[in-house]
């Protein structure tokens, strides 16, 4: 993976542009290059191994089968990350964030079957029994479920993992993943506090180029992993006709073995015979 992340890509997407110097936070100093017109220049070095290093946890994590919850909020990284999160086939937030989302994950559940029974009650014809002002009312229910949960309406348990773009403006998210120690990956600029994630991506969190060209790269390690775990499954199918052509040779060996013990049974007979004819040889000498 470190071979097709180029320091020079990241240049032209602007993923080393910090904050202004007076905005740092003291905890980014080992990522931060220099300062360059009051504004502080992220090492590209460190983002490109910083991106390896989560692509590869992200990529195991994909082909375990668990499912990575990213979570953007902010105007520039909405529909990037809503596209790339898609495209991989993992859930998103880019509204609001559902207060208790991971923390009263039941009740956020019962909130997607809800959804989910409005759909039923559209097919089935239920949803036209009801007045105008009731379909109107579900409607607007149905709306407002969508628009907040509808990209996580396949997570049927917590997630194996958060991405989060922004960690200062989606700090409700990092707190609750921190409370049931969920792994966090996030882009992290130098006026946030990276102690608070697992693994730190260093780079400009505000411009959208510079959003577009990490979820790039993890979308592309998460694909990867779903492809890993597609081919192992495949695998043992493709296994199993060559296993069941071999069982036949091991129905023979029990055959073998029954007919080998047969043998004495058919001599057995023969000296039975034998032993009447003896004695009356024996009676007829005495006579």
């Amino acid at each position: 993976m470190a071979n097709n992340i180029e320091v020079k890509d990241l240049l032209d997407a602007g993923v080393h542009f910090g904050h202004l110097t007076r905005r740092w936070d003291p905890n980014m100093a080992p990522y931060i290059y220099m300062e360059r017109n009051g504004i502080h220049i992220i090492n590209l070095y460190k983002t490109a191994a910083k991106i390896d290093e989560a692509s590869e946890a992200l990529k195991k994590i994909a082909a375990s089968g668990r499912k990575i919850l990213f979570v953007a909020t902010k105007k520039q990284a909405k529909e990037i990350v809503a596209e790339k999160a898609a495209k991989a086939n993992q859930p998103y937030i880019t509204e609001r964030w559902p207060g208790g989302m991971l923390t009263n994950f039941v009740t956020i559940r019962k909130a997607v079957k809800k959804m989910a029974s409005i759909d039923r009650m559209k097919k089935d014809g239920t949803f036209n029994t009801l007045s105008k002002k009731e379909r109107l009312q579900v409607d607007r229910l149905r709306a407002k479920l969508e628009k907040n949960l509808g990209s996580i309406s396949d997570m049927t348990r917590l997630p194996g993992a958060l991405f989060v773009v922004d960690i200062t403006r989606e700090h409700i998210a990092v707190k609750e993943a921190q409370k049931l120690n969920i792994p966090i990956f996030a882009m992290v600029d130098t006026n946030s506090d990276p102690r608070q994630v697992q693994y730190v991506i260093p780079a400009n969190d505000d411009a959208s180029k510079s959003i577009d060209k990490v979820m790039t790269y993890v979308s592309d390690a998460i694909i990867e992993g779903l492809s890993e775990r597609k081919a192992s499954k495949e695998a043992p199918k493709a296994e199993a006709p060559a296993k069941t052509e071999k069982a036949p040779a091991k129905t023979e060996a029990p055959v073998a073995a029954e007919k080998a013990p047969a043998a004495p049974a058919v001599e057995a007979p023969a000296k039975t015979v034998e032993a009447p004819a003896v004695t009356e040889a024996a009676k007829q000498e005495e006579e």
